[in-house]
């Protein structure tokens, strides 16, 4: 195996395999290795018909004194069966959920990057509906699946801030629907106005509130925060949003480090007022947001280069604590 750590970018790779659990008859298998990259399943499953599929993005981080520690997983096993509830399917118990990890991080353990290159192993657990159903009902059958694969830093020089694009057009998600979960089809109904956005040169896009689009929701696939004029962390309540796993985190960092923190509906106008503002998510942790676009109005906010002073010093705390060089006083480093 010969890897260039340093030039991985965020896309998928083939390791030694992933692995596989199947519920049928209301209990889990006990799992299996599986080196082809493939699925054989039913041509009516309900994954591929009425969108019974979830799934989570976490990391699992090599220290330097060797340690192969995974971030806040248990975070995404309970977040996976929200989106199952939600969705009708089979729940993964807690305890095969993190069963599963140890055992394909341990069947992949050479490709997790070495301590320093600034890569990480990214684990991608999924679960779908793989039995038949032609009316519109729940499944009889479900696959879990963990896949592994290293992946670079997303910055490679350091935070670059972005600009961001507001999506009037368009709706993240419908009120009280799907939003607060990591459902497939949320991201499948997102591809185009994405695209809408991309094509216009914008590398991130910002949705408001589906009733009035008078207060912010979330950006495209990351969770909004931002500091406002007195200093306060701050970040949208809102009953589309999805809980970020990152924005729990730093939010309860913020805390920790003695600045305030706010969860509360935040007016769209309140905007220009703000010091920074970023989207967050497990593969960058803090992207900086430098311009926000909504048709003729330009906000602009922080600075030019880098990131601001204040999400910095959040970012390289949160990260210190998941590469093991800071303490870690909240528990969220799990040994692999």
């Amino acid at each position: 195996m010969d890897i260039d750590w340093s030039k991985l970018g965020f896309a998928y790779m083939d390791v030694n395999c992933h692995i596989r659990y199947t519920w049928r008859n209301g209990a889990w298998d006990a799992g299996e290795l599986v080196k082809e990259p493939y699925l054989k399943i039913h041509v009516a499953a309900t994954a591929l018909h009425y969108g019974q599929d979830a799934f989570e993005g976490l990391k699992v981080y090599k220290t330097k004194d060797g340690k192969i520690q995974a971030f806040r997983p248990l975070e995404n096993a309970r977040r996976l069966n929200r989106s199952a509830q939600r969705s009708c399917m089979a729940p993964v118990p807690e305890e095969l959920f993190m069963d599963a990890l140890r055992r394909v991080m341990k069947a992949n353990i050479e490709f997790v990057p070495p301590y320093g290159t600034g890569a990480s192993m990214y684990v991608r657990p999924l679960l779908i509906g793989t039995g038949p159903q032609i009316g519109v009902n729940e499944a009889d059958e479900y696959t879990f699946i963990i896949l592994v694969m290293p992946v670079g830093a997303y910055y490679k020089g350091g935070l670059q801030p972005v600009r961001a694009l507001v999506m009037d057009d368009f709706d993240r998600a419908a009120p009280h629907g799907t939003g607060t979960v990591k459902m497939g089809g949320n991201y499948g109904a997102a591809l185009l106005p994405h695209k809408i956005c991309h094509d216009k040169g914008f590398p991130v896009d910002l949705y408001l509130d589906p009733v009035e689009h008078k207060y912010i929701d979330e950006f495209g696939t990351s969770n909004f925060l931002g500091i406002d004029a007195k200093g306060a962390y701050v970040t949208p309540l809102s009953n589309s949003v999805l809980p970020s796993v990152t924005n729990n985190g730093l939010r309860t960092l913020a805390a920790h480090l003695g600045m305030k923190v706010e969860v509360r509906p935040i007016p769209f106008d309140e905007l220009p007022t703000f010091q920074e503002i970023a989207a967050c998510g497990t593969a960058v942790v803090i992207t900086p947001v430098n311009e926000i676009v909504r048709g003729d109005q330009v906000i602009k906010v922080g600075p030019r280069e880098g990131c601001g002073p204040i999400l910095q010093n959040l970012y390289n705390h949160y990260t210190a604590i998941q590469w093991g060089i800071e303490p870690d006083p909240f528990g969220w480093l799990v040994e692999i």
